[in-house]
């Protein structure tokens, strides 16, 4: 008996250090995502903030505009794999767009006046929000070529929505490349998880590579070529 209580006890004490050893792991992946979360939307209810000025709208019409661009993405996520959009259940998002507006308010001679304002803010959005889409989607069970999809469509589309809303020529149908950014830091993710690198560490990489690709395909002019009609 005593020696069957003393087994007994082993198991426990190597559950318990197995349990201390992983959760820690667990918790800082959870964190990290939702840093990468709410950082985007930070930053891309700034970008459709800041356009929303330039159109001179009030508060609200610049807080609707700056919240579309933060949220517009991921709802259509959201209903493409079957979920509940994430603001729906989660306020924190609404608050964190009304946060970004107070931003603005408060320091808009540099966020409105400066023209690269919105080009950094909309490249830190596009990069966190393509690695949200693309774990929350694997996180769902589907493959890895659906999850850089829907890592695209997370970064990409809560752009288009906010340019229709300020009528403007959607950033993603332009020249420019700005979807090709998430889809090659899908690329980037998937390279990093088949190396078998910490989960952390592959979408901080990945999030910065299309941050990277965005910012070096604006600095030298790197573009699709343009599809023209007939002359």
């Amino acid at each position: 008996m005593q020696r069957r209580a003393g087994n007994d006890s082993r198991l426990a004490f190597a559950r318990f250090i197995q349990n201390r050893t992983f959760a820690p792991k667990l918790e800082r992946m959870i964190d990290f995502i939702t840093f990468c979360d709410y950082s985007g939307t930070f930053a891309f209810a700034i970008s459709g903030i800041r356009l929303a000025s330039a159109k001179k709208f009030d508060w609200f019409g610049a807080y609707v505009v700056g919240a579309v661009t933060a949220v517009g993405g991921g709802t259509l996520r959201d209903i493409l794999l079957n979920m509940t959009p994430f603001w729906m259940t989660q306020a924190s998002y609404l608050i964190i767009s009304g946060l970004a507006l107070l931003f603005v308010l408060l320091f808009r001679r540099y966020t409105i006046r400066l023209n690269n304002t919105f080009f950094i803010f909309d490249a830190v959005g596009l990069g966190l929000f393509a690695v949200v889409g693309i774990a929350k989607t694997i996180e769902c069970g589907f493959p890895f070529w659906t999850a850089i999809i829907m890592g695209t469509v997370t970064g990409a589309f809560g752009g288009m929505m906010r340019d229709i809303l300020i009528n403007e020529d959607p950033l993603i149908f332009r020249k420019d490349i700005y979807a090709l950014a998430c889809v090659f830091g899908g690329f980037v993710y998937y390279a990093c998880n088949k190396l078998r690198l910490p989960v952390d560490l592959t979408q901080s990489i990945s999030a910065i590579s299309v941050f990277i690709a965005r910012v070096l395909s604006v600095r030298y002019h790197l573009s699709l070529p343009v599809l023209k009609g007939e002359e």
